[in-house]
């Protein structure tokens, strides 16, 4: 008999940081357009992956499904167990804010404000006060290695430092999951292999990280690969089929909890 690795048992016994399971997106049209066709997913807490496809395969649908900016037609959507996909608008705007860190490739921080605000914005529903946001701020940028950087504008910043500003931004409330859409897309050669050691780092400290792309040789970079065509999973290097030094789990994490992302989602419940 053979013995299922200790990944593959953690993966059975624990909540999956996300599951989507059996999704279907159609647009309107005639006939509808079907972006996405049964797609079923299970990204475990402390996963690095990469969602990979070329232009209209589904991938950008599936970063919007996941990340709660779009509802599925049909099929359920899961964070920390609980089908998200049934919650109000006001409930699902409670988790994309607590649980969820987005980085895009074009940056979007606001020219006229500091890195420092821009990454506090990220905090703009958390409750806090402005000191308080400032100072996790300063922090997040710090962990990102822009400690030197703190008051400069986003015009005095070069590409890699803006992006690592998303990124400080999207850390900034601890996310249960950050979705990186294309985060190099935008920078040079050296920019990308920054930003890219640097979500290898920030994986190592226990983020998921789902990185959505279209650059097979950046995903293949990744412990897991997910390619996707026509609406559908074509392949999946899941962590279940590898041995532990490849599945993608951050050191020492081989049976992750979900007690942190448990609390916000019990957070988002009651608001």
């Amino acid at each position: 008999m053979t013995k299922a690795s200790p990944a593959t048992i953690a993966q059975l016994t624990s909540t999956p940081a996300l599951e989507l399971i059996d999704i279907v997106k159609e647009y309107p049209g005639t006939p509808p357009v079907r972006a996405l066709d049964g797609v079923s997913l299970r990204v475990e807490d402390g996963e690095l992956a990469a969602i990979v496809g070329p232009s209209g395969s589904g991938k950008s649908t599936m970063l919007h499904v996941m990340g709660t900016l779009d509802r599925p037609t049909t099929g359920q959507l899961r964070i920390d167990g609980r089908n998200v996909s049934e919650f109000g608008d006001r409930r699902l705007s409670a988790v994309r804010s607590q649980l969820i860190g987005f980085v895009f490739q074009q940056f979007f921080l606001i020219d006229g404000m500091s890195a420092l605000d821009n990454v506090a914005n990220g905090l703009l529903y958390a409750g806090l006060p402005t000191a308080k946001r400032r100072v996790a701020a300063a922090e997040a940028l710090i962990k990102v290695g822009l400690a030197h950087r703190l008051g400069h504008f986003p015009n005095q910043l070069s590409g890699g430092e803006r992006q690592r500003v998303a990124i400080a931004r999207a850390i900034v409330h601890d996310p249960a999951i950050v979705l990186a859409d294309e985060p190099t897309g935008n920078l040079d050669s050296a920019a990308s292999e920054a930003i890219m050691e640097l979500l290898h780092g920030l994986h190592q400290a226990g983020s998921t990280i789902l990185v959505i792309t279209h650059d097979r040789e950046l995903a293949s970079s990744l412990p897991r690969q997910i390619s996707v065509r026509d609406g559908r999973i074509e392949t999946d290097t899941s962590p279940s089929h590898s041995n532990d030094a490849g599945s993608g789990w951050p050191a020492g994490k081989s049976a992750p909890g979900h007690t942190a992302s448990s609390q916000l989602l019990n957070r988002a419940n009651d608001e």
